[in-house]
């Protein structure tokens, strides 16, 4: 019997990794198939959507491949023959990495970014590189060299960024999770606008060799997926010290266990979303989904964040990675679009002076969550001040408003799904621990995730 006849394509692209590799396992899916039905999805359904930069067919072919015979002879890898998207400003070898830039579409890359080497080594099938903000500097992935990508609910408006790629893929059914970069939100704020699930690790968990760099104090690969319990799992693929990246963080214990007691969870909220410039549709929603939680969240702790600005947060981090982009981009500025330079431009006007106030701001991040996190185990607030918004429109300032702080601090923070606003489009909910928590907030995240049941089914169907 044909392996894959008893589930149907559309199961199979809306099922999580957890399931797809019990499928797998079971033998009631094959690479092969498994592979062939994200190919042809791609092909139907990614010219209106616009995920995708540089999708190969033979090569997915060949891994596809490759980890059926592994799957009949052995050994395998713990995600052999599972599709899983790449954003183009990682290095896959052989590949180009564009960062977004039309200048950089003939540099080919000669070796993997340390975090794809360990998805091949576990026998994932790369299945194409994603696309993002020219530079990854932005939170709409409308690329004025390659096009926007379409939010997979309503076209036209935007995936967010800058990893809006990445998220609309594994949305819309087009791989079964993906990778990208987090710096300030362009892992989180595309999940909130998409209505999937995000990780962005503590910084240095996941080592950020091969990633074209934004702002390599800030920058951390980052883990999409459509639920919760997939991330842990491709965590623990990627996740390890890496000598050969300066800031890879070698663990001097182990992560924290997901051991909490909910009896003593203590979560923590700010007691006025107004204050950080959350829209009122977002705070209905998010107030919606904490009466779900009743029981969830444990004490529910009211902390103040007054001494916290939160646009002078995010615009400290965005001047260090506008300032580090000077350096990672000077040979493309040339062809690169009169935004992007405007923006670098910025920084080049700035003193010396004014970086390293930048850089101290970014130590109170620090100091700060140290603070949040000695009186409660975890953040509850929005992922994004607002939802989707037509492409084209004017970019809210505030898009990584929320998100700059686990940035800022290093600490790991995860988004889901929490309901959907009046016109339709979901919103993210997002937790925040201190460093080292990962697998704690994937654990009170996946708690959540099931009480709320907001996630409107995968894959979304995608139209003009």
């Amino acid at each position: 019997m044909d392996a894959a006849v008893s589930i149907p394509a559309e199961s199979v692209r809306g099922a999580g990794l957890c399931r797809t590799l019990h499928w797998l396992a079971t033998g009631q899916l094959d690479p092969r198939e498994l592979c062939e039905i994200h190919l042809q999805a791609i092909a139907r359904i990614d010219p209106q959507l616009h995920a995708f930069l540089d999708v190969r067919p033979a090569l997915v072919r060949e891994q596809a491949e490759a980890a059926e015979r592994r799957r009949g002879e052995g050994p395998i890898g713990r995600l052999d023959g599972v599709p899983i998207a790449i954003k183009d400003n990682l290095d896959i070898a052989g590949y180009p990495t564009t960062a977004g830039l039309i200048s950089r579409k003939a540099r080919i890359a000669q070796h993997d970014a340390h975090a794809v080497s360990r998805l091949r080594a576990a026998g994932a099938v790369l299945i194409g590189k994603t696309n993002l903000d020219e530079g990854a500097l932005g939170a709409v992935t409308d690329n004025p060299h390659f096009g926007p990508t379409h939010n997979p609910f309503r076209h036209g408006y935007t995936a967010g960024g800058s990893s809006g790629g990445s998220a609309a893929a594994v949305a819309a059914g087009l791989a079964t999770a993906a990778i990208g970069s987090d710096t300030l939100g362009s892992i989180r704020i595309p999940a909130s606008y998409c209505g999937v699930c995000a990780l962005k690790p503590t910084h240095g968990e996941i080592s950020a060799r091969g990633l074209v760099p934004a702002a390599r104090r800030l920058d951390a690969v980052g883990l999409i997926a459509r639920e919760v319990g997939d991330l842990a799992v491709l965590l623990h693929v990627l996740a390890g010290y890496d000598a050969d990246d300066p800031r890879s963080r070698r663990r001097r214990v182990a992560l924290s266990p997901p051991d909490w007691e909910p009896g003593a969870l203590r979560c923590g909220l700010l007691p006025d979303l107004s204050t950080a410039g959350v829209e009122p549709a977002v705070s209905e929603v998010f107030e919606a989904a904490l009466a779900k939680l009743q029981h969830e969240l444990g004490e529910r702790v009211p902390l103040d964040f007054s001494d916290w600005p939160w646009p002078t947060m995010r615009r400290a981090g965005l001047l260090l990675m506008e300032a580090e982009m000077l350096n990672t981009f000077a040979d493309d500025l040339e062809q690169a679009s009169s935004v992007f330079r405007k923006m670098l431009d910025f920084a080049a006007r700035k003193s010396a002076a004014d970086y390293v106030a930048a850089d101290r701001t970014i130590d109170f991040a620090v100091l700060k969550a140290r603070r949040v996190f000695a009186r409660v185990d975890a953040l509850v607030m929005p992922a994004t001040p607002q939802g989707a918004f037509p492409l084209g429109q004017r970019v809210p300032d505030s898009q990584a408003d929320l998100t700059a702080f686990a940035s800022l601090s290093g600490c790991p923070a995860v988004s889901i799904p929490m309901g959907t606003l009046p016109d339709g489009m979901p919103v993210g909910m997002q937790f925040v621990g201190s460093p080292g928590s990962d697998l704690r907030v994937l654990e009170l995240a996946e708690v959540c995730a099931a009480a709320l049941d907001a996630a409107l089914g995968y894959p979304i169907k995608v139209s003009r």
